[in-house]
């Protein structure tokens, strides 16, 4: 090698390394001398069972999952998750998580993820997980290796003070003043030790008071990387001899491949050309090589096509193509409670609505993309994927081998938001990949992403409500049509309710997006308890506040009104017609969101356009403020794409509008002045962050609309009749 290990790892961390590895191939069965090229010399810490190195009866390795912690001589510690980093942050929580339990600074704690072959499985990236689920994981571990640290110390002095302490990764013998600290646990012969440790159910982990590291703004790890452009994303991975590949798609959905001549491509010199079923695809020197292969043979394609609905028949065709039972993304709603028919018979007044919910996309700034690269039966995958269990899953079902013989690594990715849970493009380029004998890249184009990837599902919400002589609410149903049944049950307290979730035959490929049907199960019901309030004579916060119990949602709608002023900006702006405000709120996976907006109406133009959005979040004890806020930013402006503009369209089993100049998301100047309040509660337990701030910024938006125009728009996005977002 032209540099040492130690050089390249610190101008390129954690899995951009591997990447850089010079001579042979990386194996899959992990020599010990293997695994310290990658991690360098030094301890491997097996926590909840027995070590990478601890053989079975036969011989073979075994990994159950315990391998969790590396020590390297030079004092870093090496942690090892299979979480993925798509843009949330994941990376900078567990180091900091790890770096308060070790007693480390945050520089001296190196992260790999989601490498197959290193990594015990803590499960995919999704659902906000990883905080509530992950961190206490990894916090226990890194406890259990500072207490053998302290232990290996004390014996080391020959002392038994147990008042002695890990500071900056070194125990001091205050009695001596002789130190030891990780670089030294590193270089111990008696490794039997600590191979053999074991992390209690009841190490003690740092109490929240006493957070050091945890709890304060940290920088993003590895940000210096990605915007100086070093940082080698999904896309970007080479290998040695790699070629590129083009797939061909079919006509629309549903079309079968009937016959096709390849002859075109196979002539061309340097191209594989493979038919495998449906599946078609092209490998050559340069990308642009493997597109004249595709285009080659591409007209010489027979197609068997099938029906397929319009978007603009999709509410209709949801309807005539449900059934009850199952719900997607999250719980039906739960038992009923009361008799809504009895409570709306007996209501002073009933209010009914429905709101029709677009599919959108993820849209992730990188589309899909994989490296795949055989050696000796068995297979590596570098790709961009929430789930590399699954993706590993899917590469053995596919290719009819073991998941010991599969490897999927996932460097740092361009984006999920609930998207990249599927390896439909590490198969592609595993395919391809075999029938060359050379590494493959294949990255899906942005109209292969929008088309072929799948969609935040699209629904249709029903609701009923009755109001009693006192204006309060006495009845509420909420039956929804395909989107799923994520929040679906009303957080106010009513004596009469019914959730249902029902499931559909989706016309389009469909499943998780950030928050899933939080969003439309909130927008709904937001949008309704708007309309309800009204009826009944109510300022929309007050009202709400009647129905609320004294909690955590209760908290965050109240600390966004006091922050936004809303009382005296509603008493402003009475009267208006050009300016309007709204609120709104929600809660899911455990954790609270309420926001309020305003929004400005040019009636004549049948236009408008969001000023200012004030959004209050709880998701209990703060981590990291800094990217909690990022977080919740992220979420609002995300969440201004699916209420102002993003809707796809399709006919005749096509995608019409497959491209960002046919696909609107939010640009730099829909973006309004965003105010964020973190609501913590170093009381609780911190929960997932990547989601809930969404759900009330559309029904925000919605209301606020209402208010200025007299319009409501009950469908996301919010553009029906003559308004449209600016």
């Amino acid at each position: 090698m032209n540099r040492d290990l130690e050089s390249i790892r610190n101008e390129f961390p954690e899995l951009e390394r591997y990447e850089l590895r010079e001579g042979p191939s990386y194996q899959f069965e992990l020599s010990r001398r293997e695994f310290a090229q990658v991690l360098g010399t030094g301890i491997l810490i097996s926590l909840a069972g027995q070590s990478i190195f601890a053989q079975g009866a036969n011989g073979s390795r075994q990994t159950d999952g315990a391998d969790r912690l590396h020590i390297d001589t030079s004092g870093i510690v090496t942690v090892m998750t299979s979480k993925v980093d798509v843009g949330q942050g994941s990376r900078t929580q567990i180091t900091q998580a790890a770096a308060e339990e070790l007693r480390l600074p945050v520089s001296r704690v190196r992260l790999v993820m989601a490498d197959s072959a290193l990594v015990p499985d803590d499960g995919g990236t999704a659902g906000s997980r990883t905080t509530p689920a992950t961190i206490p994981t990894i916090r226990k571990a890194c406890a259990a290796a500072r207490e053998l640290l302290l232990e290996m110390a004390l014996r080391e002095f020959r002392s038994e003070n147990s008042s002695i302490e890990v500071r900056d990764g070194v125990v001091i013998d205050p009695a001596t003043n002789k130190e030891f600290g990780y670089t030294d646990l590193a270089k111990r012969d008696d490794l039997n030790v600590a191979l053999g440790k074991r992390a209690r159910s009841d190490v003690a982990i740092t109490r929240v008071e006493n957070w050091s590291v945890l709890g304060r703004p940290t920088p993003q790890v590895g940000g210096e990387a990605i915007v100086t452009g070093r940082h080698q994303y999904p896309s970007d991975i080479q290998r040695p001899g790699m070629i590129y590949a083009k797939v061909l798609r079919p006509p629309g959905y549903g079309s079968k491949l009937i016959s096709i001549e390849l002859s075109g491509a196979e002539s061309m010199a340097g191209v594989t050309a493979l038919r495998d079923g449906d599946f078609v695809g092209f490998a050559a020197s340069t990308s642009a090589r493997a597109e004249e292969a595709r285009m080659a043979v591409a007209g010489t394609a027979k197609w068997e096509t099938a029906e397929h609905p319009s978007s603009d028949n999709l509410y209709e065709y949801l309807r005539d193509h449900s059934s009850t039972g199952g719900s997607r993304g999250g719980r039906s709603g739960g038992a009923a409670k009361g008799s809504v028919p009895d409570g709306l018979a007996a209501s002073k007044k009933v209010l009914r609505a429905s709101f029709p919910i677009a599919y959108i996309q993820h849209a992730p700034m990188e589309p899909r993309a994989a490296v795949a690269e055989w050696q000796n039966g068995n297979i590596t995958v570098w790709t961009g994927s929430q789930q590399p269990a699954r993706v590993r899953g899917e590469l053995s079902a596919a290719f009819r081998i073991t998941t010991d013989q599969v490897r999927v690594i996932v460097p740092d990715t361009g984006g999920g938001f609930g998207g990249k849970h599927t390896g439909e493009v590490a198969v592609e380029a595993a395919r391809l990949a075999l029938a060359a004998k050379r590494p493959v890249s294949l990255r899906w184009t942005r109209e292969e992403e929008f088309t072929w990837a799948y969609f935040r599902p699209a629904g249709v919400i029903d609701i009923a409500a009755g109001l009693g002589d006192d204006g309060s609410i006495v009845a509420w149903e909420h039956i929804n049509f395909n989107s799923g049944g994520s929040a679906i049950a009303t957080p106010y307290e009513i004596p009469n309710t019914r959730a249902e979730s029902k499931s559909c035959d989706s016309p389009l490929r469909e499943g998780s997006y950030r928050a899933l049907a939080s969003t439309a199960n909130v927008f709904a019901r937001e949008s309704f308890m708007d309309e309800l309030a009204l009826a009944s004579g109510s300022d929309p916060l007050a009202f709400r506040l009647r129905h609320l119990p004294k909690d955590r949602l209760r908290t965050v709608l109240e600390a966004a009104a006091e922050r936004f002023n809303w009382s005296a900006r509603r008493e402003k702006l009475k009267g208006s017609e050009t300016r309007g405000i709204g609120l709104a709120c929600g809660t899911e996976k455990g954790s609270y969101a309420a926001a309020c907006v305003e929004i400005e109406v040019d009636a004549k133009a049948g236009r408008y356009r969001v000023l200012e959005i004030c959004e209050a979040f709880e998701c209990g004890a703060i981590q990291n403020p800094l990217n909690l806020r990022k977080q919740v930013e992220g979420c609002i402006i995300q969440g201004l794409g699916g209420a102002l503009q993003e809707e796809i369209r399709f006919a005749n089993g096509r995608i019409l509008n497959p491209r960002f100049s046919d696909y609107s998301v939010p640009r730099f100047k829909d973006v309004p002045l965003i105010e964020t309040v973190l609501v913590n509660r170093p009381d609780l337990p911190s929960v997932g962050a990547g989601e809930t701030p969404i759900v009330p910024v559309a029904p925000a938006i919605a209301n606020a609309l209402a208010v200025a125009t007299g319009a409501r728009i009950r469908s996301m996005p919010i553009r029906d009749g003559v308004f449209r977002s600016v």
